[in-house]
């Protein structure tokens, strides 16, 4: 079997990312910065997947757990909330690494592999199997308005995961998410959405997830 790859995102990202990037590497699992690092840092718009994913097929690995902090789109999934989700929206994704027909491949996450990171999920408790990942353009977040329209459809809003997914599909690399909840989305909560207040919780969120990652990388890295 090859190695395993984990993806992390903006809840990993610099001082407070340390701990989470350091549980994965005591683990023997490559670690993928999503959005680079430093100077290098991409927003959600510029990242190329493609390249990302090539690099891991390079290092021998064979399958991906990818890392996303998302806003949830229902009040009943809190802040903290860790959610393992089984579809995505996103219909603006024109985004193929073919050149041919092979494009029309009908993209998703992979049910295998998704069943093992559930099952592994046992030794933690409280991760929520299943939900509907709509993913925005990005880089701003949406209004009222538009998460509105995307609440009667999804569960979370994110700007990265669906694109791995219908890149690591087309590259044959079976492909999870684990989606940390860092913010209600604008207008589902009862104030407007704070980035100083998405900050704080995003410290304390990644403490929870360094956490989930050291219980579940042990089965997932066999």
């Amino acid at each position: 079997m090859g190695r395993l790859a984990v993806v992390l995102g903006s809840s990993a990202t610099g001082l407070r990312g340390e701990g989470v990037a350091a549980t994965v590497a005591a683990h023997g699992a490559l670690l993928l910065q999503r959005h680079g690092a430093g100077a290098e840092f991409r927003l959600p718009h510029r990242i190329d997947h493609a390249a990302n994913f090539r690099t891991l097929l390079e290092a021998g690995c064979d399958r991906v757990l990818g890392i996303g902090s998302v806003g949830s789109l229902k009040e009943g999934i809190g802040v903290g909330s860790l959610v393992c989700p089984d579809d995505f929206i996103a219909l603006q994704l024109g985004l193929t690494t073919f050149d041919d027909a092979r494009g029309h491949m009908a993209p998703g996450f992979e049910p295998d592999w998704r069943r093992r990171v559930l099952a592994a999920s046992a030794a933690i408790g409280g991760l929520l199997d299943g939900g509907v990942y709509w993913q925005t353009i990005g880089p701003r977040f949406e209004t009222p308005a538009e998460i509105r329209m995307m609440a009667a459809h999804a569960d979370l809003v994110g700007m990265t995961i669906a694109s791995e997914c219908v890149v690591a599909t087309e590259l044959g690399l079976p492909y999870a998410a684990l989606c940390m909840v860092d913010n209600l989305a604008n207008g589902i909560g009862e104030r407007r959405l704070s980035l100083a207040e998405l900050e704080v919780d995003r410290e304390a969120n990644a403490v929870r997830l360094a956490g989930a990652l050291d219980s579940l990388l042990p089965e997932l890295t066999r």
